[in-house]
């Protein structure tokens, strides 16, 4: 079994200590040893297992450890990444033992994804780095998603949809067929996109429409 530490000590971090134990009980892998979190104080316990220390502990650590990210911001994930510069560190692929595939051979997938509980990924899906995919989410067949993407339990992107990178999809949100998603978009809980989406922009409602940003100059 690898060592392999969480990064991230709240209840998501627990999620994915539940997720690492049902691995397991399918096939030994991964030796749960701890969390690393820059909130939470170090030596302390969460319930699930003890505060390792921050980013400068983990950067200090000496041996072989794979760390899968328990955090659903995309920049939060992506700047702490961006930070790690242990050559002991490795980002594994860690993903539910329930989900489905429907093609295993066209899948093409980068590193440090994290896709939990009964999600779904069609045929021809090519996913980039440090997705998160949280329970119930469905990608499409053709669909192309960049790094550092967030998608809540249960969004559905259908067929044929490119995504780039940094963007958040709110619960049950849906993307139809054919639709481009850039970057930093943020998609709100149960919205619909049906059209293009801007860069930097929120959307929400069925369909989805951008959020004004208020003008504070009147």
């Amino acid at each position: 079994m690898k060592d392999i530490a969480i990064y991230g000590a709240g209840g998501f971090g627990r999620e994915v200590a539940c997720l690492i134990r049902a691995i397991n009980k399918v096939e030994p892998r991964w030796n749960l040893i701890g969390y690393f979190d820059d909130v939470q104080i170090k030596g302390e316990n969460n319930g699930f297992g003890r505060i390792l220390g921050g980013i400068d502990d983990l950067n200090a650590y000496d041996k072989a450890l794979s760390i899968v990210m328990a955090i659903g911001t995309p920049t939060v994930v992506a700047a702490i990444v961006s930070r790690i510069d242990n050559s002991y560190i490795d980002f594994p692929n860690i993903i539910a033992p329930d989900i489905i595939y429907l093609d295993t051979s066209t899948l093409v997938m980068g590193k440090g994804n994290l896709v939990m509980f009964q999600s779904l990924i069609s045929c021809n899906v090519t996913m980039g780095d440090f997705n998160l995919l949280n329970c119930g989410v469905s990608l499409g067949h053709e669909t192309k998603l960049g790094s550092y993407n967030a998608f809540m339990s249960y969004v559905k992107i259908s067929g044929d949809v490119k995504i780039e990178d940094s963007n958040y999809f709110g619960v049950c949100s849906v993307v139809l067929q054919k639709m481009k998603i850039g970057n930093n978009t943020t998609i709100g809980t149960n919205s619909v996109i049906m059209r293009k989406t801007k860069d930097n922009t929120t959307y929400f409602g069925n369909p989805a429409v951008p959020i004004l940003k208020p003008n504070i100059n009147k």
